[in-house]
């Protein structure tokens, strides 16, 4: 690796990072903090990126409860979590009291989490930028969105990465009471109307945290090219006005694009010890049956290595992922497959999970549907071990599970949005392409005839299926990589800094890593 001082320095701040690279920090290990798909697009960018030997830093509020607990968790013992800087001095953690006794990313209350958010950001302006003096800086999400305004002043160049399209509006005075000097860049925010003079706005026009990120920063990417063009067209409900204007117009300056996510590189049949029983595209069959017989086991489901099982991987999410369209169908679904056993296994937290719980003891489906908490083995046990994964969304910026549903074998059936547009496409088996089965109107009876297209793949002789199984596999493994992913935010990097990130060849990326999840 060639992190050499000739190297531009990029800043990548995010609230969340699933795990960092162990040589860019002595306690590297116990700095996780993960709420979804942001915190793994950041671990493995950063991952990737700085064994490309790009001079990457990460910015991170101090959890300090969950840097805790996970230092005591690591070494057996409760230890005193000294806060230095690390030996590398890569990861600058932003420390105030607003996130010091959080346990968890994300509060449920906006007051809270506006306040978590304010006192990142001034740390990260105020203290982490002047100590680096970052050439670029990578902002991600409304939690990050007032740095494009501050970078616009200080001349850095700024790219703001949206993966979901939640905002939060406060006054000018908000900024000022958290110890922000928002007067200094105040005009690189968007308002809810057109501000006079800062006395006045200060006090009376809201700011829209998202869309000021947008609009300060100089270059923006969604994390897919078809959530881009929804957007821009206005597809979704959630989508504001302001919102689509702001990013259209940053389109047509040339300054937007979709830059799609990949798993985390941990996620691989071969070499993932989280299984019962690895597998490769050739011996999927047999892995795949491992996996299968023990989830069944463990969660008190039928067991039968023929039964088609079904795999809920995504929070459960009534505004984006579609859990209330399986709701509807669910007791007709299992009740149509009863013969062929048919199995749903939800390994998902989220507001929709009591309802799963209340059709499953009303119907006494206990022996075929199974209501699981997240937990990160559990849920790559049952990519492996499911044959299909269900991915209903409303809207998708991304999606990462019909890509990892795809590397293991489980084939997505999946709403045609976002996203899953751009990396899954109706399996026609005569002519060996595709990878899933897809529906488009958003509604319960089109997601039960998708799933029938599943089963009627699923029932085709055992040789015919798994040639495609073992193709999937093989086509997903490559394409769904995040050396490529990295590979495009390396070279707007460049664009946008108008220099190479690297002075030389650098080490490839190590054959694996263990990634540890901490919820």
């Amino acid at each position: 690796m060639n992190h050499n001082s000739k190297n531009p320095r990029v800043l990548i701040v995010t609230p969340e990072v699933s795990y960092i690279p162990d040589e860019m920090g002595t306690r590297s290990n116990c700095r996780r903090a993960r709420a979804g798909g942001l915190g793994d697009m950041s671990a493995a960018l950063i991952h990737t990126l700085y064994y490309k030997g790009v001079d990457i830093h990460l910015a991170l509020p101090d959890y300090r409860t969950i840097f805790n607990i996970q230092e005591s968790q690591n070494t057996k013992k409760k230890l005193n979590f000294i806060r230095q800087k690390d030996s590398l001095e890569r990861i600058h953690l932003a420390k105030d009291s607003a996130f010091f006794h959080v346990d968890r990313v994300y509060s449920g209350s906006d007051h809270e989490i506006i306040s978590m958010s304010l006192a990142f950001q001034r740390e990260v302006i105020k203290h982490i930028v002047p100590e680096i003096k970052p050439d670029l800086i990578h902002c991600n999400d409304w939690m990050t969105s007032l740095i494009p305004a501050m970078a616009r002043e200080l001349k850095i160049p700024c790219l703001f990465s949206i993966h979901n399209i939640h905002t939060v509006h406060t006054l000018l005075s908000r900024l000022e009471d958290s110890g922000l000097d928002s007067k200094v860049f105040w005009r690189n925010l968007y308002y809810s109307s057109y501000p006079g003079d800062y006395k006045e706005t200060r006090d009376k026009i809201p700011l829209d945290y998202l869309v000021s990120g947008i609009f300060a920063a100089h270059f923006v990417n969604t994390v897919s090219p078809t959530f881009l063009e929804e957007i821009i067209t206005r597809q979704h409900d959630v989508v504001s006005e302001a919102l689509m204007r702001e990013l259209s117009n940053k389109k047509a300056e040339g300054c937007a694009e979709g830059i799609l996510n990949a798993p985390d590189p941990s996620y691989g049949t071969e070499k993932d010890r989280s299984l019962i029983r690895g597998y490769s595209p050739e011996s999927h069959l047999d892995g795949k049956k491992s996996n299968k017989l023990y989830l069944q086991k463990e969660l008190g489901l039928i067991i039968d290595p023929g039964a088609p099982l079904f795999f809920w991987p995504s929070r459960l999410d009534p505004i984006q992922k579609g859990c209330e369209l399986l709701s509807g169908i669910l007791y007709n679904l299992v009740s149509r497959y009863w013969d062929e056993n048919l199995e749903i296994v939800f390994v998902a937290d989220g507001p929709y999970q009591k309802y799963f719980k209340e059709i499953v003891r009303f119907h006494d489906l206990s022996s075929r549907v199974a209501v699981c908490d997240f937990n990160e083995q559990l849920s790559r046990i049952a990519y492996a071990g499911s044959d299909f994964i269900l991915m209903p969304s409303r809207y998708e910026p991304c999606g990462l599970s019909q890509m990892i549903g795809s590397i293991y074998g489980s084939l997505p059936v999946a709403r045609e949005t976002g996203g899953i547009r751009d990396t899954i496409s109706q399996l026609d088996v005569a002519n060996s392409r595709g990878n899933g089965f897809l529906f488009k109107p958003y509604d319960p009876d089109s997601l039960s005839w998708a799933i029938d297209q599943g089963m009627n793949f699923f029932q085709l002789p055992i040789a015919v299926k798994n040639r495609q199984i073992s193709r999937i596999m093989r086509e997903s493994k490559e394409r769904f990589c995040y050396e490529k992913t990295a590979g495009q935010y390396m070279s707007l990097y460049e664009k946008m800094l108008n220099r190479p990130l690297v002075c030389q060849e650098n080490n490839p990326l190590p054959s694996h890593h263990t990634s540890v999840v901490f919820n």
